[in-house]
C-alpha cells in the first residue's frame, strides 16, 4: 500500500516507528537516510491530512452567514482561550 492510501493512524504509527529506530543509532548510514527521507515524507502527509481535516471543520462550524463560530466541545472550556480567539 503506497503512503498516500494509508489512514492517518497507520501512517502516524509507521512514522513512530521511523523515529525510534533512528534514534537508536545503530543502523548502516545509507539505511538511516532512507529512513529519515521516508519520515520526512510521512510527515508531510500527516501535516496535510491534519490540514485537511482542519479545514473541513472550519466549514462545518460556519453560520448560516458563512461566519466562523465557536462550538463547545464536551469537557471543553471556551473561556480559557487566549482573549476570546478561536482556536483555529
Amino acid at each position: 500500500m503506497s503512503e498516500k492510501n494509508q489512514t492517518f493512524e497507520v501512517s502516524l504509527a509507521e512514522l513512530e516507528k521511523i523515529v525510534r529506530r533512528l534514534e537508536e543509532g545503530d543502523l548502516p548510514l545509507e539505511e538511516s537516510l532512507e529512513l529519515f527521507e521516508k519520515g520526512v515524507r510521512l510527515s508531510r502527509e500527516c501535516r496535510e491530512r491534519l490540514n485537511q481535516a482542519e479545514r473541513r471543520i472550519e466549514i462545518l462550524l460556519r453560520d448560516e452567514d458563512g461566519n466562523a463560530t465557536l462550538q463547545q466541545i464536551a469537557g471543553e472550556d471556551l473561556e480559557t482561550e487566549s482573549e476570546g480567539e478561536a482556536p483555529f
